[in-house]
């Protein structure tokens, strides 16, 4: 049966945004392949495609025809590639270092000793052969296999300019006299073709450097990784790689080790270093039936750890997958940029003919009209366009990987950077979210057997609010695990409460309304309540057994967020399942004026298209089943890390430690990012703009100034590497 499937496969061998733009329309126009979207940043194409019609290897020979490759082996896949990527550089430089040793004499003879000595042409063009057939094959190769596969990037506009330049410099060297019997000066451009080889290789070699820095995050993740684990298995010792690693498992961890694995400890306690996956440097004090995770660092005692993930399915690799999917993935500006990219080529092709041409027909020299071109051919610029995005996301997604932010892909940084509105949860988002029972009060009919049938009804549930009465009940009960009640049915409805049923009876437990619905009377509560309390009632066969009120406090920095929202000029909403009262009072201890309390899940989903509706662009922060859906409906979602996984799933941002403050870094972020990509959208833009008509001569008719290729070169190599070094801000820039 068919399938299509999802993949994420490295790409080798683009050095432009056009040749980003070449593999992803090679990959479209296949059979089979339903979507391909490549990242010219971090050098990987997201892949669907349906596996009957095509398969990986066909895309791979398909693409190598091409001049490019991917990177099918996924066995040790990220050593691999930052093996191959040490010997690409490691050819970048050894071709650079010829360019520059073989380069700057032809520079120095033709500046500076013009026509000084004899046979000067040809000690030029021997030492112009080097770079050209050497360090030139950086584009040429390339270039020949796109070109007789119909495709141009910007390795075809530097092959073509300084090919045109060395083979009509040789050509003046060897037959110097056709031109001379024209009356024409045999003039050799050996030094243009050198320098610029060389200027645009250094181009190269600072932007790989650059970017080496600007995708650090994900290799330093991907470094936390442990090579092997020792584990206990059938009462048998083991090392193995964590990918062999199962469910069940026993590892042990020393002092000093990184843990390999996530799971639970069975013996032992320790101080753990959990900063890789929260940001949190303070170490945590864990101890059994603890969890811990992979990556995280024992820098105390001796740990036995049960295993309940292992290899692609730790934390650690989640997040990992989930930078790498989000730095892959584009946002909607870069659709606008990669249209352009695709026509770029073919249209800077034509401006270097129609160049040509028009020198030639206003009467200037054939040698006036090459050089124009040359420059045409060399000065314009499709990285600076091709890297503007994807650089900015890839730094930015990393600072915030670092920070215990994960965003988890490029749209969500766009529409954080457009948020107006802010919706905070209470329970959980606000608040500490381990509410306490603070009083109760137990009816006649309140039996030892009922109570300990509420605490197997909120046993299962993950609210809150359930948690504190099931751990208040077990204190209270000393209920074992053997006491167990199984139900005849049971429903959980978010927000609201549960009902359970067992042979002619039916227990509930929730909220006032809740209650009130099922036709229970209950007595008026006072208008007033502490901020953060909330009232459970708990029923058998629709009579008050037991009311609790339970406390939740605000966390500690609730009220400097929302201070630091509105500075932005974002404005804080809350919401909650709670009743209006204690909504209102938690609100107000917050600093938050507009409060909605007793909304239920569907409604905080309304609530957040209503905010829309007036023209708003809403951020939701919550961390539970209810708040699913509205932070799949708001423009941004932000869950927080000890949120429930369907939370998770909804949100476009996850703050992996649970701190407020985060949320705020978070969209400070977006921000930041979001102007970095517009101010290297604006160079780029700007630069090839002002660039390739000044390289074409338009500046000389009026003051007389030529643009010499060598600077066309100079100045493409840096364009792009501005760029880069622009978007590496993103690392240094203060977010708290």
């Amino acid at each position: 049966m068919a399938e299509i499937r999802k993949i994420s496969i490295p790409v080798t061998g683009m050095a432009c945004a056009a040749c980003a733009v070449s593999v992803q329309s090679m990959l479209q126009s296949q059979a089979g392949v339903e979507s391909a979207s490549v990242n010219y940043g971090n050098k990987t194409v997201r892949l669907e495609y349906n596996d009957m019609l095509v398969s990986l290897p066909d895309l791979k020979k398909l693409i190598q025809g091409i001049g490019y490759d991917l990177f099918l082996d996924e066995e040790d896949r990220a050593e691999k590639i930052e093996i191959l990527e040490h010997k690409r550089f490691r050819q970048l430089s050894l071709k650079l270092l010829t360019a520059v040793i073989f380069g700057i004499p032809v520079f120095v003879i033709s500046m500076f000793f013009h026509h000084a000595f004899a046979f000067q042409n040809y000690i030029l063009m021997a030492l112009s052969l080097p770079v050209v057939l050497y360090s030139g094959s950086e584009f040429t190769l390339p270039a020949y296999r796109q070109v007789i596969h119909k495709v141009f990037a910007m390795d075809a506009l530097v092959s073509t300019g300084t090919g045109a330049a060395f083979l009509f410099s040789i050509f003046n060297t060897l037959f110097p006299w056709v031109l001379e019997q024209q009356g024409l000066e045999a003039h050799v451009y050996y030094e243009s073709a050198v320098i610029i080889i060389a200027f645009i290789l250094l181009g190269r070699y600072l932007e790989e450097k650059a970017k080496k820095s600007a995708s650090s995050a994900i290799r330093k993740l991907t470094g936390l990784q442990p090579k092997t684990v020792h584990i206990e298995r059938d009462e048998e010792y083991f090392d193995l790689p964590p990918l062999l690693v199962l469910p069940g498992d026993i590892a042990d961890i020393k002092a000093g080790d990184r843990v390999p694995i996530d799971g639970k400890i069975l013996n032992g306690s320790s101080l753990l270093d959990e900063s890789s996956i929260t940001g949190e440097p303070v170490p945590v004090l864990k101890s059994v039936s603890d969890p811990v995770f992979a990556g995280t660092i024992n820098q105390q005692g001796f740990l036995k750890v049960e295993a309940t993930k292992a290899g692609n399915d730790t934390t650690l690799s989640q997040i990992i997958r989930l930078v790498d999917e989000a730095q892959s993935s584009k946002p909607p500006i870069q659709k606008l940029v990669d249209k352009i990219a695709s026509i770029f080529v073919p249209v800077i092709f034509l401006m270097a003919l129609l160049t040509f041409l028009s020198w030639l027909f206003i009467g200037h020299s054939f040698s006036h009209a090459v050089v124009t071109t040359i420059s045409v051919l060399i000065i314009a610029c499709p990285c600076a366009l091709g890297l503007a995005t994807p650089m900015a996301l890839i730094a930015g997604i990393g600072r915030g990987a670092t920070e215990g932010i994960l965003i988890r892909n490029a749209s969500a940084l766009e529409s954080a950077s457009k948020i107006d509105t802010v919706l905070f949860d209470k329970t959980g988002t606000l608040t500490v979210g381990k509410p306490i029972v603070s009083k109760w009060d137990r009816e006649a009919n309140a039996t030892a057997e009922s109570l300990m049938i509420l605490y197997w009804m909120e046993a299962r549930s993950n609210h809150p609010l359930a948690k504190a009465i099931r751990d208040f009940l077990g204190n209270l009960l000393n209920i074992s695990e053997d006491q167990k009640k199984p139900f005849d049915s049971f429903e959980e409805i978010a927000g609201k409460g549960i009902i359970a049923k067992k042979d002619l009876s039916e227990w509930r437990v929730g909220n006032e309304e809740f209650l009130r619905d099922s036709g229970l009377t209950l007595n008026p509560l006072p208008n007033k309540q502490v901020a953060g309390m909330s009232r459970v009632y708990f029923a058998v066969n629709n009579e008050l057994t037991a009311s609790f009120e339970l406390l939740d406090e605000l966390k500690s920095n609730a009220r400097s967020t929302v201070l630091e929202f509105r500075k932005m000029g974002i404005e804080p909403v809350m919401v909650s399942g709670d009743s209006e009262d204690a909504a209102i009072q938690m609100g107000e201890a917050a600093g938050i004026s507009r409060i909605f309390g007793r909304v239920m899940p569907e409604g905080k989903g309304n609530l957040v298209k209503s905010l829309q509706s007036e023209g708003k662009k809403v951020g939701m922060i919550g961390d539970g089943i209810n708040d699913a859906y509205a932070l799949a409906q708001s423009d941004l979602g932000i869950a927080m890390g000890n949120g429930t996984d369907i939370a998770i799933e909804s949100a476009g941002i996850v703050l992996l430690q649970s701190d407020l403050e985060h949320s705020v870094r978070a969209l400070r972020l977006s921000r930041a990012v979001v102007q970095i990509i517009k101010q290297n959208l604006f160079w780029a833009f700007f630069y090839n703009l002002i660039a390739v008509p000044v390289a074409a001569g338009l500046l000389y008719p009026f003051t007389g100034f030529l643009l010499n290729p060598m600077l066309a070169g100079a100045a493409m190599a840096m364009s792009s590497v501005t760029v880069v070094v622009n978007s590496l801000r993103l690392h240094k820039m203060k977010l708290s």
